[in-house]
């Protein structure tokens, strides 16, 4: 597997852009090539940070906080009483995690969306907003 490919697996695919590129495959272009360091990922955090470091073969350093903080995993949900159909954070969407019609309610498919969060100002009437991701892990047995 080449170097850009193995970055590219570790980063957390939030397709956010808060790294500075258009979502995570440039952000380990980037990187691959030396144009880019290892600390540029919010979602990923210091651990984030670190694997990267170690694959890259330099020095571990922290995430750069002035881009973000790291937050707990996250979904959208469009509040279907206040969407107006506009079809903006469809567009903005960078996993097609969004589906709906022109001037129809919009819905967000939980198990694709990422969390980036790039719908919540493409919205103009402010009807999505973030909520806590649920666990995908089973609960533990009762008993």
């Amino acid at each position: 597997m080449d170097l850009c490919a193995r970055l590219d697996r570790i980063l957390p695919q939030t397709q956010c852009g808060q790294c500075g590129y258009g979502g995570c495959r440039p952000y380990a272009e980037a990187m691959a090539a030396g144009l880019a360091g290892s600390d540029r990922c919010p979602p990923g955090g210091d651990a984030g940070a670190r694997a990267l470091a170690r694959v890259l073969g330099t020095a571990a350093i922290p995430y750069d906080r002035a881009l973000g903080l790291q937050v707990a995993p996250e979904v959208a949900v469009v509040i279907e009483a206040d969407c107006i159909g506009c079809t903006k954070c469809i567009q903005a969407c960078p996993v097609d995690a969004i589906v709906g019609a022109a001037r129809h309610m919009h819905v967000v498919l939980e198990p694709l969306c990422t969390g980036c969060r790039l719908c919540v100002p493409a919205c103009p009437v402010d009807c999505i907003v973030m909520l806590p991701a649920r666990s995908t892990t089973a609960p533990p047995p009762q008993g």
